[in-house]
């Protein structure tokens, strides 16, 4: 299985506390268990949490606020167009495979 949802894409969460949230992916993890490949999303504005640092020499310690990893079942294409979540697929076109919103038939970065 592959991710069809990449970094830049525009994302809703569907479940958990962050439901209804709009962010943009910021970076795609692939992690691989003895089962099977898992992806996860750090969305921007999603899943934060609050991180204790201690001080260095070079920087302050203190409480600061950092992005989650979230699973990819988790959220869903949002199409800017439409504004809906959508499902994304493949077309060739020119004899280059482009991605496409599903429900708007647009052609996505």
């Amino acid at each position: 299985m592959m991710s069809k949802i990449i970094s830049g894409d525009d994302v809703i969460v569907l479940t958990g506390k962050d439901k209804g949230k709009i962010g943009k992916v910021i970076k795609v993890i692939k992690k691989n268990t003895a089962r099977q490949k898992r992806y996860f999303l750090i969305v921007s504005g999603v899943n934060i949490c609050k991180k204790s640092t201690k001080a260095t020499q070079s920087s302050k310690g203190g409480i600061i606020s950092i992005e989650r990893m979230i699973d990819i079942s988790n959220v869903a294409f949002f199409d800017s167009k439409t504004s809906t979540q959508t499902k994304i697929g493949y077309k060739f076109i020119d004899n280059k495979k482009v991605r496409i919103a599903k429900s708007s038939g647009r052609v996505i970065g």
